[in-house]
């Protein structure tokens, strides 16, 4: 049979957003106890189900556990195969079933209730037996699947998403849970690196950042700069704190109208003043003032403008930032 696909999967999405809007005439009192007894669980917030609505409540587990909240998914059918261990009175047990009668709920909640759990239910069956045993019933129920047989879950499974999707993020912002809190979480990813990573977690140190004094020749300056492999060398005062840098452009300029540079002093033909960062700043910020200024290398000082290391556009590289 042919079927006119284009119309078909507007359908599709027609039917599910449907099935989400319908959710907003049951945000109530019933949504507010669910949050409030989130909020008070002293243990963690256990996500259990399965089959579809299983891999909803994996990934509704997960946003919970990234976003300040501890929790961990529990399989339905798993559960009442010594899995009920992990479980503990001072958990709350959320629920995520589309009948909330089946035969593994019917073993699973009465061990829950003996244990002490709080048990809240994202079900489409509110006079189920899951309904029953539940301090807090959410009605997650469609009118109809977006499966033209009725049997796959579709408009159920994405209802029952979106309902745990806004209990999480009330959680999150009754929290106050911040963008650095999340990159706490997400060390590895993108806004964790941005967050986190500091210019003293990936600046160069030693002798990959020549530090040179004023009286050096630029002859000496330039071997130390070629040891270590780097782009430049930090001049320092006679009290050891930043008065210049040095750099492959500053060889260019000079060299062109000087023979005599390799035994000039480096403080003649230094860029004076040059721009710094702080090693305690975001690697972030760092990278924008780089960025900024048009520069590869920048050299990098204590709180008494003393240099530590050498920050590269090729180590923001390597640390994912750029």
């Amino acid at each position: 049979m042919k079927i006119n696909i284009i119309k078909r999967a507007k359908e599709v999405l027609d039917i599910e957003a449907k099935a989400i809007n319908r959710l907003k005439g049951r945000i109530s009192k019933e949504f507010l106890r669910a949050v409030e007894i989130s909020l008070k669980c002293r243990g963690r917030v256990i996500v259990s189900g399965m089959g579809k609505t299983g891999i909803i409540g994996q990934k509704f587990s997960a946003t919970l556990a990234s976003t300040g909240t501890p929790s961990l998914f529990l399989h339905t059918a798993e559960a009442i195969h010594g899995d009920l261990g992990k479980v503990t009175a001072e958990d709350v047990v959320i629920i995520l079933s589309n009948s909330g009668s089946t035969s593994e709920m019917k073993q699973f909640l009465p061990i829950l209730k003996k244990i002490g759990s709080k048990i809240i239910a994202l079900t489409g069956n509110t006079k189920s037996v899951l309904a029953k045993y539940a301090n807090v019933v959410l009605d997650v129920s469609v009118e109809k699947e977006a499966c033209p047989l009725g049997l796959a879950p579709t408009a159920s499974t994405t209802a029952t998403l979106a309902l745990a999707d806004a209990l999480a993020v009330c959680l999150l912002e009754i929290k106050g849970f911040k963008e650095k809190d999340f990159a706490f979480f997400h060390p590895g990813g993108a806004l964790g690196r941005r967050l986190l990573l500091r210019v003293d977690d990936i600046m160069r140190r030693g002798q990959g950042a020549p530090v040179v004094k004023m009286n050096e020749k630029v002859s000496a300056v330039l071997l130390k700069i070629t040891a270590g492999r780097a782009g430049s060398a930090t001049v320092v005062d006679n009290q050891g704190k930043l008065a210049g840098i040095f750099t492959d452009g500053d060889l260019r300029r000079n060299l062109e109208s000087d023979n005599q540079l390799p035994l000039r002093k480096v403080s003649l033909v230094m860029t004076k003043n040059p721009t710094f960062v702080d090693k305690d700043m975001l690697a972030a910020e760092a990278m924008r003032i780089l960025q900024d200024k048009r520069i590869d290398e920048i050299p990098v000082v204590d709180k008494n403008r003393r240099p530590v290391g050498l920050l590269d556009v090729q180590d923001l590289l390597k640390a994912g930032l750029v």
